[in-house]
């Protein structure tokens, strides 16, 4: 397991583990119709790719597969953070959540997903509003969460 940092040519795999994941993962938190409102399987790349490229951006490899991937920007915006389904609970999040940290000075602040929010909270982070978050007129929940360094 390697964890580098973020290539453009990682970033169709990227999409494919968010939308992959989102749907089998995040799927015992949320109605299918949340999951496809929030993973459409139509992610503009070239978007992605600036925002990852904006953002200190971690990708974890095994064995040339991405299994997991994170990004925060420079206020300390904990972006996004996805495990492969076939990887959950083997520390892949904490080993990327630990190198996404150290990047940034002063507080964290994350949206997490209901299925994110015990990760999150296990890492010191506190609940500072709960959310809705409105796609294509589906209303999904989250967490604006903050740990303080």
């Amino acid at each position: 397991m390697e964890i580098r940092q973020y290539k453009q040519s990682d970033c169709k795999e990227m999409a494919d583990l968010f939308y992959n994941t989102v749907h089998t993962i995040n799927a015992k938190d949320y109605t299918k119709e949340q999951i496809d409102v929030w993973a459409t399987g139509q992610v503009d790349l070239e978007k992605w790719n600036q925002s990852f490229q904006e953002h200190f951006t971690v990708v974890a490899v095994d064995y040339e597969t991405i299994v997991g991937f994170g990004d925060i920007d420079k206020t300390g915006y904990l972006d996004r953070l996805y495990i492969h389904a076939d990887y959950q609970g083997k520390g892949i999040a904490t080993m990327i959540c630990d190198q996404l940290e150290q990047e940034v000075q002063g507080s964290i602040i994350t949206h997490a997903s209901i299925t994110a929010r015990p990760f999150f909270e296990k890492r010191g982070f506190k609940v500072i509003k709960e959310q809705s978050v409105e796609r294509q007129g589906i209303f999904l929940t989250n967490f604006v969460m903050e740990k303080e360094k």
